[in-house]
């Protein structure tokens, strides 16, 4: 391994140049410049790494067989993780391994076992670990957070999501089983995740309902999957998400004074609108910007590296996300609630980690069929 100087800025790699990290992750470095630096790409389509290299330029490009040379390079101190889910374990192992930090898209991995060995790689070379929970840093979500947190609906008891949107492309990875593919581990984990924020829990036990019609693109994945978590207190937290569905993105979580509610609330690209009505009060509303929420991302992650911090959201918070996927879908399998092992995390979001960014304007793509490289 080369030793490397600390650098006033983070010097990152892109890894994998599919739709996300070229409409979101590429475009944000331009609002990230003043601790983050892009460096590399790295992409299993030499034609799209060149024209992406030369349009955003980026002096290095490499191949997925040259990932160990680029981590070898001595030139990029972190790198972005945009690839197709079950690539994730092997390609965050490798680089902690070669003492490179990481930030990972999620899903963190397939498994728990995966997020674990990406936990522990990180832990024993003494990397970085982050997992690209952007909502982390958004205001309303982070607003809805604290509201709840606060009282102000009384005790929470319920929560409500629908997150669905139409994937038309048959051969959209999102699709494609064994890449892990499904709208639970693409779209369902945003309402898994906020569940778990605005409660502050874990949950204890969940139940899930698969359903696809006879729509060819759904032969390997379901289209829509419906779902109870029971959590500690006597809370319950609903959602369903499809891809089969129009573009919904809601959630609502209901206490004993009041409630909640955010429109577009897992949305990058448009503007979020929180609803919040205390008892027989009228309704307030807000509408909260759109912002750069990737930018944000690396802002913070690189000043986690530069200041030698833990960033949060950690791997711990991405596995676990992971095992309630995991348990949903034993669930689904065998129609049955599925109980999960005692589960603890004491740091939740809140809005202290907000980071405001202007929006990008959405670039056009280059040679992406699916939703990832």
């Amino acid at each position: 391994m080369k030793k490397q100087t600390k650098p006033r800025r983070v010097r990152y790699a892109v890894v994998g140049l599919g739709h996300i990290a070229q409409v979101a992750v590429l475009p944000a470095f331009a609002h990230a410049k003043t601790n983050s630096e892009l460096k590399a790409l790295v992409s299993g389509s030499p034609e799209k790494g060149k024209e992406l290299s030369r349009k955003y330029r980026v002096p290095r490009t490499y191949s997925y067989e040259r990932f160990a040379e680029c981590l070898e390079s001595g030139e990029v101190d972190a790198v972005y993780i945009a690839l197709p889910n079950h690539m994730h374990r092997d390609y965050t192992v490798a680089a902690a391994r070669a003492g490179v930090h990481v930030l990972c898209e999620k899903p963190m991995a397939l498994t728990e076992e995966d997020c674990e060995e990406m936990i522990e790689a990180a832990r024993q070379n003494r990397t970085r670990l982050m997992i690209a929970y952007r909502l982390h840093f958004e205001k309303a979500n982070l607003t809805a957070i604290e509201t709840v947190r606060s009282g102000k609906i009384g005790r929470p008891r319920i929560f409500d999501s629908v997150f669905t949107l139409q994937v038309e492309d048959e051969d959209n990875i999102r699709l494609k089983a064994e890449k892990g593919g499904g709208p639970l581990w693409d779209i369902g984990i945003y309402c898994i995740n906020a569940a778990r924020a605005l409660f502050r829990d874990e949950p204890m036990e969940v139940f899930a309902f698969s359903a696809s019609g006879e729509d060819k693109r759904f032969r390997e994945v379901e289209e829509m999957t419906s779902v109870v978590l029971r959590f500690p207190k006597a809370r319950l937290a609903t959602f369903t998400c499809s891809f089969g569905a129009s573009a919904v993105a809601t959630l609502r979580v209901v206490g004993t004074r009041g409630d909640l509610s955010l429109e577009s609330a897992f949305e990058y690209a448009e503007p979020v609108r929180l609803s919040l009505r205390k008892g027989e009060r009228r309704t307030r509303e807000r509408e909260y910007a759109r912002r750069d929420q990737f930018a944000a991302e690396l802002l913070y992650f690189s000043d986690c590296v530069l200041r030698g911090r833990r960033p949060e959201p950690s791997g711990r918070e991405g596995l676990a996300d992971v095992r309630v996927i995991r348990a949903l879908l034993d669930s689904s399998r065998t129609r049955r609630p599925v109980r999960l092992e005692g589960f603890t995390r004491r740091v939740r979001p809140g809005l202290e980690q907000e980071i405001r960014r202007p929006p990008v304007q959405e670039p056009e793509v280059v040679g992406v069929e699916g939703a990832l490289d």
